[in-house]
């Protein structure tokens, strides 16, 4: 039987936080979509990323909770981590965000088509189930490509799923290891870190750059650093692996840092280096889509080279971000529908990281302000001076920010600490606003609240703190 034909005014490959958000808004702006999908509507963020991992964390931070409970006056004589039973929390939360994401469509009238997507034209898709049957054609005035991207390895290194895993094994194995070699430090494999070590797990930490999180702030990361190896992770930085061999029962990790080599040995050795890009059998050369460094070349508008068809999100390169994808949805959209959209700034998005403390960031850090010649003036205020923070048990880390010298505009904003991930939200929109360290210090903040150590940071770029 021949492959049903449908036709939209919009056609998205890939449901992830950039697709099924471009989809949305293409939906409230009058037009007839599809969106085609081989897995879950949500993409790797709902169902194997931000969102999991966020319920993961969750119960590592209760964990914490309980072993200083004798901090807040409380009493807990018998307690034990019930490990399936956070894995299971963690996948529940998933699911009922998936299925929100499917009422969404409903709602807006968007039709899901099931299987996998490859250009046949500019304005053709042709959909195969899991067996390469084909199931459907469909057409559309406009394409956009929302693939996103898949776990790099390393060279020569192949995952198995069992000894050497990406993120999404490490969200769901049947029994917490007792040690783990985590290869790579940037946010995943810091909040995997951090939440295996709350769990009781022996965990080692290795990144071949001078730092952890090293896209950060270094005075913020170094602080970081010495949180972790407090609570006992092993950090191995300026280290390169040579080798991941199985052995019986586990895992041996060789290191090199300098000119020694040092072996690891774990029950599993998880690999969070990165991501590559799912560009593989999409039929970009027949429709003439070109590639750039392995990511789909895309214009300010995420045009690709050829015409009607669009990429947003990991599949179109950094910032490999969830929200940044959405923002592009968006964006791309109201582009194609003739709505005068502003670009995105990429100096302006926010980036998290969600162990304890937690990391957040907007805009320059002091390291890439001085290279670009600023001169600057830096607000520090630690979180041991503000009481909210004292209250709540979690005193550690500051808020850094980081002003032109000349006018006072904000360049960068860097907080390690307690809700550093919700506290961020107001730096950036200081960030778009061009506000000021003046501005900021200058706007009355509620007491007592973790905030306030933000218009303390802002008051001491001005030489006018208060508390410190």
């Amino acid at each position: 039987m021949a492959s049903a034909t449908k036709e939209f005014d919009l056609a998205v490959l890939g449901g992830g936080p950039g697709g099924y958000v471009a989809a949305i808004r293409a939906a409230q702006l009058g037009m007839k979509v599809g969106v085609v999908e081989k897995e879950e509507l949500g993409g790797v963020c709902l169902n194997w990323g931000c969102i999991p991992t966020k319920a993961l964390l969750r119960s590592a931070e209760a964990v914490e909770l309980v072993k200083h409970a004798k901090n807040f006056g409380l009493q807990v004589e018998k307690w034990r981590v019930d490990f399936p039973a956070i894995i299971k929390r963690s996948r529940n939360v998933s699911n009922r965000l998936v299925k929100g994401i499917h009422y969404l469509f409903r709602k807006n009238g968007i039709e899901l088509i099931k299987g996998k997507g490859r250009l046949t034209r500019t304005d053709t898709l042709e959909v195969f189930d899991a067996s390469g049957k084909g199931i459907a054609v469909v057409k559309a005035k406009h394409i956009i490509l929302a693939t996103g991207a898949r776990p790099k390895s390393l060279p020569g290194i192949e995952f198995d799923g069992n000894a050497v895993i990406t993120s999404k094994e490490a969200m769901t194995l049947q029994n917490q290891p007792k040690t783990m070699v985590i290869v790579g430090a940037g946010a995943i494999g810091v909040e995997f870190a951090y939440f295996y070590n709350a769990l009781g797990t022996k965990v080692h930490l290795v990144e071949m750059m001078p730092s952890i999180l090293p896209l950060e702030d270094k005075e913020i990361t170094d602080i970081l650093a010495k949180s972790l190896k407090k609570a006992g992770i092993e950090i191995y930085t300026e280290a390169k692996v040579e080798s991941i061999e199985k052995r019986s029962g586990g895992v041996e990790v060789v290191i090199q840092k300098e000119d020694q080599t040092e072996t690891l040995s774990g029950d599993v050795a998880l690999v969070a280096i990165g991501v590559q890009a799912n560009t593989e059998d999409l039929g970009l050369e027949e429709a003439g889509v070109e590639l750039e460094r392995g990511f789909i070349r895309v214009d300010k508008n995420y045009r690709t080279t050829a015409d009607g068809i669009y990429a947003i999100g990991d599949v179109a390169g950094p910032p490999l971000l969830a929200h940044v994808a959405s923002a592009e949805g968006i964006h791309c959209i109201e582009r194609i529908a003739g709505m005068d959209s502003p670009p995105i700034d990429y100096q302006n998005f926010p980036s998290c990281t969600y162990c304890m403390p937690q990391v957040a960031s907007v805009g320059l850090t002091e390291e890439k302000a001085r290279e670009k010649g600023y001169e600057l003036k830096i607000g520090r205020f630690p979180f041991r001076a503000n009481g909210k923070a004292l209250a709540y048990g979690e005193s550690e880390g500051m808020v850094k920010l980081i002003f032109d010298a000349k006018y006072g505009e904000l360049l960068g904003a860097h907080i390690v600490g307690p809700d550093a991930t919700e506290l961020i939200a107001e730096l950036g929109v200081a960030k778009t606003l061009e506000t000021t360290y003046y501005e900021l210090h200058k706007t009355i903040h509620a007491h007592p609240t973790l905030s306030e150590a933000i218009m303390e940071a802002a008051a001491a770029a001005d030489e006018g703190a208060i508390h410190i």
